[in-house]
Order: C-alpha cells, then sequence, then structure tokens
C-alpha cells in the first residue's frame, strides 16, 4: 500500500495543476472569441481579392507577363511559407501542420525553401536541416497587417529577383472550435480563372486592367498572408481551449481516484491501529 503520505501530496499536485489548466482554458476561450471574429471578418475580404485579382489575369486585354509576379516561368525552386505557431499546449495544431509541409518537401524533386512564421515551425525544420530563407515569430496573437507586411516583401522580393519560381502558403484554417485543418495551395504565380466561352468577362476597370493589377498585387499577396496567419491564431486558441478542458477533466479523474485510494488506505490504517488497540487491551 503506497503511505498516506504520499498520496495526498500527490492530490496536492493535481489539484494545482487542475487549477492552472482551468485558467489556461479560460484564457485560450475568451482569445479564441475574439480570433474567431477578426478570421471571419477577414474572409470575405480576403476571398473576393482574390476573385479579382483571377478575374483580372484573364482579361484578354491584360498582358500577364508584364508584372514579374505573374510570370510562369520553368520551375526550378520552390518556396513554401509555412505558418505555426510560437506556443505549444494546443494539441497536435503544429505537429499536423509540420507533416503537411514536410510531406510535400518530400514530395519534390527540385529544392525547396521555407520562410517560417512561428517559433515551432522553425524549430521543426531547423532539427531536419530544412532550407530557412527567413524566420518570424513573436507576432502575438492580435497582429496588425502592418506586422505582416515584412514576410510578404520577402516573399514578392524572392519572386521578382528570381530566387523561387513557385511559392506556397502552407497554414492551419480555421473550420469551427474543434476541426482545424492544415492546406497548402499555391500563392505564386497566380492561376487566372477559367471562364466559360459564353460567359462575358470583358468589364471595364478604370484607368485600366493593367494599372488596377499591378496596384492590387502586392496588397493581394500581404492580404493573403495575413488572413492566413488570422486562420492560424484562431486554430492555435481554439485546439488550445479543447486541450487545455481535457487536461482538467483528465486531472479531476486523477483526484477523484487518488481520493478513493486515500480514503480506502486511511480506512486500512485505522483498521489496523484498532486491531492493534483492541489487542493490548485483551493481553
Amino acid at each position: 500500500m503506497i503511505p498516506i503520505r504520499i498520496i495526498r501530496r500527490r492530490i496536492r499536485s493535481i489539484k494545482s495543476t487542475a487549477k492552472i489548466t482551468k485558467a489556461m482554458e479560460m484564457i485560450a476561450a475568451s482569445k479564441m472569441r475574439q480570433a474567431q471574429l477578426r478570421v471571419l471578418a477577414a474572409r470575405p475580404y480576403s476571398e473576393k481579392m482574390r476573385e479579382v485579382l483571377a478575374n483580372l489575369t484573364a482579361q484578354p486585354t491584360t498582358d500577364v507577363d508584364s508584372h514579374p509576379l505573374l510570370q510562369h516561368r520553368e520551375v526550378r525552386r520552390i518556396t513554401v511559407v509555412h505558418v505555426s505557431t510560437d506556443r505549444g499546449l494546443c494539441g497536435g495544431l503544429n505537429a499536423n501542420m509540420n507533416r503537411r509541409t514536410a510531406s510535400f518537401i518530400l514530395e519534390q524533386s527540385i529544392p525547396v525553401n521555407l520562410i517560417t512564421v512561428g517559433r515551432k515551425g522553425r524549430d521543426f525544420m531547423s532539427r531536419y536541416d530544412r532550407d530557412i530563407r527567413a524566420e518570424f515569430t513573436q507576432l502575438g496573437d492580435k497582429p496588425s497587417l502592418v506586422d505582416t507586411t515584412p514576410i510578404a516583401r520577402v516573399v514578392i522580393d524572392d519572386y521578382t529577383n528570381k530566387l523561387t519560381d513557385e511559392i506556397y502558403l502552407a497554414y492551419t484554417q480555421f473550420i469551427t472550435t474543434v476541426i482545424q485543418r492544415p492546406v497548402l495551395w499555391k500563392l505564386l504565380p497566380i492561376e487566372p480563372t477559367k471562364f466559360p466561352r459564353t460567359e462575358n468577362i470583358e468589364y471595364i476597370y478604370e484607368p485600366s486592367a493593367l494599372i488596377v493589377l499591378k496596384e492590387l498585387l502586392p496588397r493581394y499577396l500581404e492580404m493573403q498572408i495575413y488572413h492566413a496567419i488570422l486562420e492560424s491564431i484562431a486554430s492555435e486558441q481554439s485546439i488550445r481551449m479543447v486541450a487545455m478542458r481535457n487536461a482538467t477533466d483528465n486531472a479531476n479523474e486523477m483526484i477523484e481516484d487518488l481520493t478513493l485510494i486515500y480514503n480506502k488506505a486511511r480506512q486500512e490504517l485505522i483498521t489496523t491501529e484498532l486491531l492493534d488497540i483492541a489487542g493490548g487491551a485483551v493481553s
């Protein structure tokens, strides 16, 4: 039988852990709500910008190859913007995202370098000796568009200077509080939308479709990267809340089991003492 003193100490320790996990669950729940509101507000703007840009590149009057960010060339190097978290305690979110990007890298027959956003993704890729072009950490729980603009600047400069030929964006998409999905899609070059032959796509852009396209492209990249980071933050806070809730429930179950063991041990000790007293009185 485990000594009562040790059981009592373990119960106190687990109660302290349960208090911590409960507090972390409440903090994550508060941050999750704010993150969800931001990502849901940004989604329509991001999707509409992608739609408008794809439409512009499909215009018959637009010379796509005139802009360096739209030029299609032979793919000799690929860049992946890999978005992860700075902190742990968020279930399998980082493991799933790292696995998704790592699988993509292994499938390629050409060199792949990385632009990592978040400490967990950077550490994982460094551990396996991947080529990290740039790293960004400590963006916080409420980054602004200004905070993520340097990431877009590295992407634009690398593609413009032909340091890479394709750029992919990898992040965790927020679906619901309990469902998050790792996604990876091509950011550059932009693929024109395929319209049916019967559909008229000749919209009028002022001053011209090409000028609008040139002005919109940098804003588009900034917005897509910013939106990906918002999606990852919302996913992080959601899964952390769930993970801390599960940890609290597990701690409470352990406390109940240890309390039962403690009561049995205490009852056994009392019974043994009573038997000793009774035996001494008889003798």
